[in-house]
């Protein structure tokens, strides 16, 4: 049987850690599905690359590759770049394309996640406003998503939760910690960096981070980002085996 390879496609960074934290991230979602061939590729900056990962697949005779962008939103990336990129690929490859990363409720879990791992409680919800801080776009759509992760992550009783970003959209990580600080009932504010990993806008989102009481980790090689990928995966071949039923 020609089990379909499940390739991870991140944007990629100029930045070292960037690439590094994308491979921890697969080789965990990897280790949990033992069996399921996943591969990594990036759409700019680091290697290996997209048409060079999809290219060596065809040629080892792989014909299914569920493409999974590994984005948090369905901004430009995942509405332009990746299908771009994926109809350069050989023809005898058939490949789908699975949904990004969010929303879902294991990126909320994640964000906890980070935010425990960097010193709070959940004793300490109810005193705490979160800035929940992503790079930015200036997708409707994008921005609506992050503003619905926001509302979710409030809804497990933190005090106050504020989305900001690190470029093209407002408020500023710094603005929005200002204005929870300024909020009744906060006693202390944290910023939860809602990216993937490490590279230029979180490094600003850190810098934003300045008057913040705690600045959790980006969410890298989350176990909950790992089972998310696998997921993403699965949702995308019950969709492929759907579709061949009813055609």
């Amino acid at each position: 049987m020609n089990r379909p390879v499940l390739l991870v496609i991140a944007h990629g960074s100029r930045d070292a850690r960037h690439a590094a934290t994308v491979q921890a991230l697969v080789r965990r979602a990897g280790a949990l599905r033992p069996g399921l061939r996943v591969e990594t590729a990036f759409l700019d900056f680091n290697l290996p690359s997209v048409p060079g990962v999809l290219d060596r697949l065809a040629a080892e005779g792989v014909r299914d590759v569920v493409a999974l962008p590994l984005l948090l939103t369905r901004a430009f990336h995942a509405k332009a770049d990746v299908p771009a990129v994926l109809r350069q690929a050989p023809p005898s490859l058939r490949i789908r394309q699975a949904e990004v990363l969010g929303p879902s409720p294991l990126l909320v879990a994640a964000v906890e996640r980070r935010l425990y791992e960097a010193g709070l409680t959940p004793g300490d919800r109810s005193t705490t406003g979160v800035v929940l801080a992503s790079a930015g776009s200036t997708d409707p759509e994008a921005i609506a998503v992050i503003a619905e992760t926001a509302r979710e992550l409030r809804r497990t009783g933190w005090c106050s939760v504020r989305p900001a970003f690190a470029s093209a959209s407002l408020p500023r990580t710094e603005d929005a910690v200002r204005a929870l600080r300024a909020e009744p009932g906060v006693r202390r504010v944290a910023v939860a960096p809602y990216v993937i990993a490490p590279g230029r806008l979180p490094d600003r989102i850190a810098a934003g981070a300045a008057e913040a009481d705690v600045l959790a980790d980006v969410l890298g090689p989350a176990p909950e980002l790992a089972r998310l990928l696998l997921e993403r995966f699965d949702a995308s071949r019950a969709a492929r085996v759907a579709v061949a039923h009813s055609a």
